[in-house]
């Protein structure tokens, strides 16, 4: 009994001295054991690890978590994270609102379920077991369950135990990075958490100095945080030298880096002397890497170079035979591209095919060769009941037979013949522009484009005699097929609009294909505020079309219209002019 009493009374001191210590600035681990100690004494057993606290045993639901109970937990965690641990309020609401699994394993700590009482059952539970705030806090910043557990330490309970990792946080907060892509960042470069006080912010304002804007900075350290460890890294100021050069500018690289991938910068800039080395030079290698950005956002080099290692010692082609088939095919550069194309030459060597043949069936169909995904020989031989010297055989006679009987694709064996004879002369348009016959890409494409044959040549011609290259047409409508959806004389008002009203150069549409799907009514009305502006000196001079016309009317208000004090009055005799017009 006596000693009961004892416990209870060494629990109050523990739990009072946890909570005074954070204002001490006293590390407290070792008060959070004595309190873990005291804790595992009354109940024979331990009801928390300060390692994997949300792990501990639970109560399970019966019913299902209702949306206001989860509410009423995330209110109770940031109560206690900003009232009693002194979080800020940004911080505290971030971690409440962005930790659900930890929110339902509070939940689970508790016997009452009805709305009024959970958040006094919550804070009277939180105020006698204390949490690793490490838990939240890391899923709040997009760290996985299993992921988390790596992170955590038992002598780390509070964040406070860690100022150093809590302030290199708030330097990427600060600066811009949103704290959800913070995750990946812990995860691949920890070091940089431990970096001492004004080196982060150093190595973030040491980017912006190579002329980057802070949005390009903020997103390339997302993608590839390794280039905040060590020094200013060398091979991407290379990268980044290469593309200015080409007039492309870091931007245009910025919106095709993908968190969800990892980047060599050694390999883009070998990709990119390759490139050079095939004879793709300044304005042609500038129009094949906006036709194709994939090129440098996933490409290496030394696949490429194996690939035509192979080329040459085994097929024996010479290499301004293969720089003429990098010409003509840019995107076999392609890394899914590479990869579909070895597996056609493995397969044809396999079946004993001459070499000869080899050579000429990848310079007829190479765009063919990427754009299909083969089975190995064996599973043709099961599949289609034949042997090898008859597979052979077959794709000698018929070389496009390979498709159809390799194919990993069920709806590969099209034939050009089953189409409606009404989309022929659409077919003929599509075929020059780069669309392989027999192939699912070619009937997709069918479906895209609206017209006939005839006008959608008219609506192509368009561009190319405003000035933009054929080549980079063609891509530009390939990525975009509804631009030419529209008619001739529309095409033609838009493209005029952009190059003699607003005075933007025609290459600003392959950036922006999109402007060309809004009304004519939309651009001028959008276009004449802008100018306006820009006479005034009230916008900056040179914003991306799909920032002028492609941003909600909401936002444009917002943004261009009250930007200046006459703005509303100026937008609406604007709206009245295109009315009466």
């Amino acid at each position: 009994m006596m000693f009961s009493r004892f416990l209870k009374k060494l629990e109050r001191i523990a739990q009072f001295n946890i909570c005074i210590a954070h204002k001490n600035k006293v590390s407290r681990s070792k008060l959070y054991n004595v309190y873990s100690t005291v804790r595992c004494y009354q109940n024979g057993r331990f009801v928390c690890s300060s390692r994997h606290w949300s792990q501990s045993p639970t109560r399970v639901f019966g019913n299902r978590v209702s949306k206001a109970m989860k509410n009423e937990a995330q209110k109770a965690l940031f109560d206690y994270l900003h009232h009693t641990r002194t979080l800020s309020f940004v911080d505290a609401e971030h971690i409440s609102k962005n930790s659900p699994r930890f929110v339902l394993s509070l939940l689970s700590k508790i016997d009452d379920t009805r709305k009024e009482d959970i958040s006094r059952s919550l804070a009277k539970f939180l105020r006698y077991n204390p949490i690793n705030e490490f838990e939240p806090f890391f899923e709040s910043l997009g760290l996985r369950p299993f992921e988390i557990s790596r992170f955590l330490q038992r002598d780390l309970v509070l964040l406070s135990d860690d100022s150093v990792m809590f302030e290199n946080f708030h330097v990427l907060c600060h600066y811009g990075i949103p704290r959800g892509k913070i995750g990946r960042m812990y995860k691949e470069v920890r070091e940089i958490f431990g970096y001492e006080n004004g080196v982060l912010a150093s190595k973030l304002e040491g980017y912006e100095r190579l002329v980057l804007s802070k949005p390009v900075v903020i997103k390339l350290v997302t993608c590839c945080p390794l280039l905040l460890v060590g020094g200013i890294d060398s091979e991407f100021v290379s990268v980044v030298n290469k593309l200015k050069g080409l007039n492309i500018g870091c931007d245009w690289l910025a919106r095709y880096l993908s968190d969800r991938k990892t980047y060599n910068w050694r390999r883009i800039l070998e990709t990119m002397e390759l490139l050079d080395k095939v004879g793709f030079k300044e304005e042609k290698l500038s129009s094949l890497l906006k036709a194709y950005p994939d090129l440098v956002g996933e490409t290496s080099g030394n696949k490429a170079y194996i690939m035509f290692e192979k080329f040459h010692k085994v097929l024996g082609l010479e290499m301004n035979e293969i720089d003429k088939l990098v010409i003509d095919n840019p995107e076999m550069l392609l890394e899914k591209s590479v990869k579909r194309i070895l597996e056609a030459l493995k397969f044809l060597r396999y079946i004993k095919m001459e070499k000869q043949f080899i050579v000429s069936f990848l310079l007829c169909h190479m765009k063919l060769i990427c754009s299909s995904s083969l089975i190995g020989p064996r599973a043709v031989w099961n599949r289609s009941k034949i042997g090898r010297d008859e597979l052979c055989q077959i794709i000698k006679g018929e070389p496009l037979k390979l498709f159809s009987l390799a194919s990993k694709s069920n709806n590969s064996r099209i034939e050009l013949g089953s189409l409606d004879s009404r989309n022929a002369e659409k077919t003929a348009f599509l075929l020059k522009l780069g669309y392989v016959e027999n192939s699912d890409e070619l009937v997709r494409a069918l479906k895209k484009f609206q017209g006939r044959g005839d006008e959608l040549q008219e609506r192509f011609d368009c561009f190319v005699k405003a000035g933009l290259d054929y080549n980079v047409v063609t891509q530009l409508v390939k990525r975009a097929p509804h631009i030419l959806n529209r008619p001739k004389d529309i095409i033609k008002k838009k493209i005029n609009m952009l190059t003699d009203y607003l005075g933007y150069p025609i290459e600003s549409l392959i950036e922006s294909p999109t402007y060309l799907c809004y009304s004519v009514e939309r651009i001028h009305q959008r276009f004449s505020m802008y100018i306006w502006l820009r006479k005034i000196d009230a916008v900056i001079p040179r914003l991306t079309l799909g920032t002028i016309v492609g941003i909600s009317n909401t936002l444009f208000v917002s943004y261009f219209v009250r930007t200046h004090p006459e703005g509303p009055a100026t937008w609406e005799n604007i709206k009245k002019a295109s009315y009466l017009e």
